[in-house]
């Protein structure tokens, strides 16, 4: 029997409006007949990885979906168009709205909600990517008041499109999405009219919550018509069950774009102090109990490899991080803390932002490439220590799966990092098996049985500590002295000036961008007025720039250094201590580079931006006005 989905593919992208804007544009969906993916087609219809001697048609029995949890989309179930992008787990538009929340709860409390929830107040969610929605949003807001609109993770969208979409299509979700919404009741196991008050959401637009198996519908059209939709887990969930953790304290740790470690607690719901989520595991049958698990979250994992590809270029590609940290086998001091989104587990925290430490004149991009995939690592340990303390038996061996699980070297690590046995399955696409296994073991579908007897052991490989307990505590140590210096880097409380008056560093005042930035020993300016490094008056290219000893043109006029003539701008002429630039290139004073405008001007101590770029003083970041500090 083949379970298996529709796949859907979009791209996850910044928007260019803001870097905490992350959406998946509905126009980039590609919907594909499984009929094309059965015979290994690309989606141009040229052949692709075959299947063909595996899969037939007439095998499907069902279908299966899962899904990103949190991200959101709100519908028009009348034309059955998206009325916007999808907002994606990631994203943190929403950051102003739950500092608001949170500032208004008694004592201020993140954790408010999650006696009922199993949630903290976070951007992470989809309540308040929904509340931004419809206050944002125009056309969401009108199909609100209209009746119209229709609001769903994922799953939901999904399975309203091939079951029909606006002509009769089943609006549903299961008990592992509702449960990332923070308008859900774990308890109850439906949708709270406290909740929904409590974010001001409408129930009518809210989708009927079912098990993650049983028959909600069937396929519309395609080749796989009147198959039915049996089978709906979130992601992570889904690799719980793909995992086959149907035992209390069994738990499964899924490398992705982010990272994410459950801990199955059985029938009742165990709350966590030590910052982790209070989850829906499954549901497996209508009449079924509801397991539940616990779950620490982490934003950044596999995405950090992406950003060294993307971002820096220091990888053609993801498979080649793994060699390029091997070259080195350590990072030799250098720690990363990814903090791309902020911080998720345990910490939960949306001002921090990434950084990298202990860098010195040695570090290549290999000892970067090592840091990386340590913090992956490092982050994971974060999440089971908690986990530990929550549940009061500690993990002997931790099960893995996702796609950075093919990185031989970072499960070395993790098993160094851990100190105890990491255990990767064959089949490292553990989710799509999960998904798999609910829409088969559905009453109604019935092709096998997921109690314990009937369950199939699957081959592991085990990767072993290698390095002595004390070495990997000297690790974490530095580590978690780098996570503090990654906290509260940002806030949407008006810390920077707006250009009505200006912000202290502590060392002196500092500009927006309209009047004088000090590093405590003199004026700097941002790029419309002088901007000095103590010493004397620097230019930014508008005007005359100097060395301390004498004028210095900006490539308009001739430049001097004080003892001779420099070029007029047409032709470099050096002073005898290092080049001069006509105004197309580095201008130095023989101590360090002075740029002509169109890059950094530095007076010997530190970089000074020109007016687009932060203005260091040397001793920290000064924010130009465009970006805060």
């Amino acid at each position: 029997m083949v379970s298996t989905g529709l796949p859907v593919v979009g791209n996850i992208k910044p928007t260019t409006g803001s870097p905490a804007f992350v959406e998946l544009d509905h126009h980039g969906y590609e919907q594909k007949d499984v009929h094309s993916v059965l015979l290994g087609e690309d989606h141009n219809g040229a052949p692709g990885r075959s299947y063909r001697s595996r899969h037939k048609l007439d095998e499907v029995s069902a279908v299966g979906v899962t899904n990103q949890r949190e991200t959101t989309l709100v519908w028009d179930k009348e034309t059955g168009e998206p009325l916007y992008n999808a907002i994606v787990w990631l994203d943190l538009r929403t950051q102003s709205t739950v500092e608001r929340l949170i500032n208004s709860t008694p004592g201020k409390n993140k954790n408010h909600l999650k006696h009922k929830t199993g949630l903290p107040i976070s951007t992470y969610f989809s309540a308040v990517k929904l509340r931004w929605l419809m206050d944002n949003v125009e056309e969401v807001a009108e199909a609100v008041l209209t009746h119209r609109a229709m609001f769903g993770t994922v799953d939901s969208w999904l399975i309203w499109c091939l079951t029909g979409g606006k002509s009769g299509g089943v609006h549903v979700t299961d008990v592992t999405n509702a449960s990332r919404t923070m308008l859900f009741n774990i308890h109850t196991l439906d949708w709270d009219s406290e909740l929904c008050k409590y974010f001001d959401v409408p129930m009518e637009i809210l989708p009927q919550v079912k098990s993650s198996s049983e028959i909600y519908g069937s396929m519309n059209s395609g080749s796989l018509a009147g198959v039915p939709i049996s089978g709906c887990l979130g992601d992570q969930s889904a690799a719980l069950v793909g995992q086959m953790c149907f035992q209390d304290g069994q738990a499964k740790n899924t490398y992705g774009t982010g990272c994410f470690l459950l801990r199955n607690t059985g029938i009742k719901p165990v709350m966590s102090d030590h910052g982790l989520l209070t989850t829906l595991a499954y549901k497996l049958g209508k009449d079924s109990p509801a397991h539940y698990a616990l779950e620490g979250s982490v934003a950044i994992a596999g995405a950090v490899v992406r950003w060294l590809k993307d971002n820096l270029g220091i990888i053609q590609s993801s498979a080649e991080i793994e060699k390029l940290a091997g070259d080195v086998g350590s990072s030799y001091g250098c720690y990363f803390v990814p903090a791309f989104s902020g911080l998720y587990a345990p910490y939960w925290e949306p001002s921090a932002r990434g950084i990298i430490c202990g860098l010195t004149q040695f570090t290549n991009r290999s000892h970067l490439a090592f840091a990386a995939l340590e913090a992956v690592c490092f982050q994971t340990r974060e999440i089971l220590e908690a986990m530990n303390q929550d549940y009061g038996v500690p993990l002997t061996q931790l099960q893995v799966d996702g796609g950075m699980t093919s990185n031989r070297l970072l499960m070395q690590l993790q098993a160094d990092v851990l100190c105890i046995p990491v255990v990767k399955p064959s089949m490292s696409e553990t989710t799509a098996l999960g998904a798999a296994m609910a829409a088969g073991a559905a009453e109604g579908v019935g092709v096998w049985s997921l109690t314990p007897g009937n369950l199939t052991t699957i081959p592991t490989d085990k990767y072993q500590p290698l390095i002595n307990p004390e070495e990997s505590e000297f690790r974490y140590a530095r580590w978690k002295k780098a996570v503090q210096k990654a906290m509260n880097w940002e806030t949407t409380e008006p810390i920077v000036s707006n250009g009505n008056g200006p912000v202290s560093n502590g060392n002196g005042p500092v500009s927006n961008g309209n009047g004088p930035v000090s590093n405590g020993n003199g004026p700097v300016s941002n790029g419309n007025g002088p901007v000095s490094n103590g010493n004397g008056p620097v230019s930014n290219g508008n005007g005359p720039v100097s060395n301390g000893n004498g004028p210095v043109s900006n490539g308009n006029g001739p430049v001097s250094n004080g003892n001779g003539p420099v070029s007029n701008g047409n032709g470099p002429v050096s002073n005898g201590n290092g080049p001069v630039s006509n105004g197309n290139g580095p201008v130095s004073n023989g101590n360090g580079p002075v740029s002509n405008g169109n890059g950094p001007v530095s007076n010997g101590n530190g970089p000074v931006s020109n007016g687009n770029g932060p203005v260091s003083n040397g001793n920290g970041p000064v924010s130009n006005g465009n970006g805060h500090h």
